[in-house]
């Protein structure tokens, strides 16, 4: 099979194409091997509204959910096991990515119960119960980056289990991340764990923190303050890449535990679907090219890539002065970014609840109609 020639040079430009969906159905029609095939992936990241939409928009998880209505699986119990064996066979599908990168892709993400965003115990708990669950070892267990998430991260990560941290809007939050990632791997070192064998992604928001931004910049309404709109999402994700690079290209902590096999931890641009058509669609994509990344797209974003997506090498590295640029002038207009990231974590939780909740009463009404 070929390789699409943009997503390749994107590949080859050190970003690794991940894919922002998963349903049972791309894995029966071979959807997903198709896109591995032809399209550069090499990844998988799911989320509550993802399997919310599988679920709601198909037919194929119907003699399943029949089996586990008849056997009195609860509603929680029945998206586990549905959610997990889709994951499972995901991870299944790309293990050849995965011993060919030696673990670095080839993985497939599921997160804990968003319900438990704000409970440390409960998170570390049902990260190593899923973790157990769908026994692969290219699992990637998604938390969030919550102040309750932090802890749940080093600890889990201290069970060598890798983990992806999701919804990640600010540089600040992304720096606790590193450094929870960092304790955990300290962690894992007493415990015995081989270093080299755990692996994580720091999954930075993008195109949300545009949507805020803009709205307020909108509000504002000067000429300075509508000039900046569109900018604030990948100067935001570019200081996160600087932030990175102070970290793990020479930095202390992390030197000291490269030599006992410590990876990096990658970061990953979410959030990359463009919401405001006035933008290029590809704009979260061709702005962030930079080496030992991951851009998880939608499956619209990686064809818009591989159609028109102008590759030209790096972007991303030596930019933070002038992303702060972009910053200071937001603030000169009255922007506060700090309450715009606060805005952002809350919402991006209430949002992955309120999937999760709508994926509880539709799997409880199935349940109910087969019980009948």
């Amino acid at each position: 099979m070929t390789q699409n020639p943009n997503l390749a040079a994107l590949s080859a430009a050190g970003v690794s194409v991940w894919l922002d969906d998963l349903s049972r159905e791309r894995l029966r029609t071979g959807n997903l091997q198709e896109l591995i095939d032809t399209k550069c992936v090499v990844g998988v990241t799911t989320n509550p509204t993802i399997f919310q939409k599988a679920l709601a928009d198909s037919d194929v998880y119907d003699e399943q959910l029949a089996e586990l209505a008849e056997r009195g699986a609860d509603v929680d119990a029945t998206i586990r096991t549905v959610t997990t064996d889709d994951v499972r066979n995901a991870c299944d599908v790309l293990t050849p990515q995965w011993e060919a990168s030696e673990g670095v892709d080839g993985r497939v993400s599921i997160e804990v119960d968003p319900r438990l965003a704000h409970d440390t115990d409960k998170t570390i708990a049902q990260a190593v119960e899923l973790w157990k669950i769908v026994d692969r070892p290219n699992l990637f267990i998604k938390i969030p980056a919550t102040e309750a998430g932090l802890p749940a991260i080093t600890a889990t990560l201290a069970e060598g289990i890798s983990v992806n941290v999701t919804l990640i809007f600010s540089v600040e939050r992304h720096r606790a991340v590193m450094d929870a990632y960092l304790k955990g791997l300290e962690a894992a070192k007493k415990a015995g764990h081989d270093l080299s064998k755990i692996h994580s992604v720091a999954s930075f928001f993008v195109s949300r923190v545009d949507t805020e931004v803009d709205k307020r910049l909108e509000k504002i309404g000067t000429e300075e303050a509508l000039a900046l709109r569109g900018q604030a999402g990948v100067a935001n994700a570019r200081l996160a890449y600087a932030a990175y690079q102070e970290v793990f290209v020479g930095g202390g902590d992390y030197e000291k535990l490269k030599a006992d096999g410590a990876r990096v931890q990658r970061p990953l641009w979410a959030s990359t679907g463009v919401k405001n058509p006035d933008y290029s669609d590809t704009l979260y994509v061709t702005e962030l090219v930079a080496p030992n990344t991951v851009n998880t797209m939608p499956e619209k974003t990686i064809d818009a890539v591989a159609d028109h997506g102008v590759i030209t090498g790096d972007a991303v590295t030596g930019t933070a002065s002038a992303a702060q640029e972009v910053f200071d002038k937001l603030e000169a207009v009255g922007v506060d970014l700090t309450d715009v990231f606060l805005v952002l974590e809350n919402e991006g939780v209430q949002k992955f609840e309120e999937s999760w909740n709508e994926l509880l009463k539709e799997t409880q009404a199935q349940l109910d109609s087969t019980a009948k």
